[in-house]
């Protein structure tokens, strides 16, 4: 009689269990954010919301936006949420229909770069990109733009595929807004070189194949925390890139997906960014000492400014036109 209480026993939990498994909420995310990045967000957020099963899939931003008009001509967008750093995507996305609004109740504590927010998208970061350096060979760190061009760089200086990057193609046309395509021939004159990714040419400038590119602080900061002789300098002129997330329209899994905003925004949420060495949207957390970075408020108001509509109908020739200049040499 014992035995079968037990077995009885045994099977009512299994049943539980398998019922609790299929009553769970499914969350899944697209995103080009590194894994140290999602990979704590997720662990932070399915403490705060075990009820939900998350899952993110990440790539770089190109690769995703192409696997979305993939899923979009199947009939079905297979994410329920998308963050990445191109923020003309977001533009397209919205005018295309294809977001949820959603306004979160912790955007009343946030820096909000979009001025016209409308609650399709909402920026969950303010990525900096400066000039990354290896310190043992580069021993006066670069203050200026314009110290890339010099002759001590001369083959020597790197920048993501703005083809397959969203934070290089938005760094290169902040860069080209600000100074002109001049900038960019100066580099190319200078033997400046194209890596596939934003990751990449950091570790080429690690490994001092590169001695300096323009570098994504949390991948740089990552680098020195493992011990990379890297730096990170930051020109007056700042390149400031704000990473939105945005809610795909009619998800079945909507209630998930905003709980997942709201965490990405929430103070504990915000911290965990602080701690991988880029800045948060939210105010008044500062990042670590040792990342150097300024202040989120101190970045807004030094990045260069942009008209991200402009930037949205100009995507296609100024890559095209990046991409003759650097190979024209």
């Amino acid at each position: 009689m014992k035995k079968c209480s037990i077995l009885l026993l045994a099977a009512i939990m299994l049943v539980a269990s398998a019922f609790s498994t299929m009553a769970a909420e499914k969350l899944i995310v697209y995103t080009s954010m590194k894994e140290s990045i999602i990979g704590s967000l997720k662990e932070g957020f399915t403490k705060k919301h075990p009820d939900i099963a998350m899952d993110y899939q990440s790539a770089g931003a190109g690769k995703l936006m192409a696997k979305v008009a993939t899923e979009r001509q199947s009939g079905k967008i297979m994410a329920d949420v998308i963050w990445t750093s191109e923020v003309p995507d977001f533009f397209n996305m919205r005018a295309e229909g294809i977001l949820e609004k959603y306004e979160s109740p912790e955007l009343k504590y946030l820096i909000n770069p979009f001025s016209d927010y409308d609650g399709t998208f909402t920026a969950v970061r303010l990525g900096t990109l400066g000039i990354a350096y290896n310190t043992r060979y580069v021993k006066q760190a670069p203050t200026q733009w314009s110290d890339v061009t010099k002759p001590e760089y001369k083959k020597a200086f790197g920048i993501a595929n703005p083809a397959l990057s969203g934070t290089a193609y938005m760094s290169i046309q902040l860069l080209v807004d600000k100074f002109g395509w001049e900038y960019i021939e100066k580099i190319s004159k200078n033997g400046g070189r194209i890596g596939k990714g934003s990751g990449q040419v950091v570790d080429d400038t690690a490994s001092g194949d590169l001695l300096a590119c323009i570098g994504v602080d949390y991948i740089v900061n990552d680098k020195i925390k493992k011990g990379a002789s890297l730096a990170l300098a930051y020109p007056p002129e700042m390149l400031v890139i704000p990473s939105p997330v945005a809610i795909f329209k009619g998800t079945p899994n909507l209630d998930a997906a905003k709980k997942f905003v709201d965490y990405l925004l929430s103070e504990e949420g915000q911290k965990i960014l602080a701690e991988q060495g880029t800045l948060p949207v939210r105010k008044g957390i500062i990042p670590p000492k040792e990342y150097n970075l300024p202040t989120s408020e101190e970045a807004f108001e030094r990045g260069i400014k942009i008209d991200y509509q402009k930037v949205l109908t100009e995507k296609e020739a100024s890559i095209k036109k990046f991409t003759d200049i650097m190979m024209s040499k």
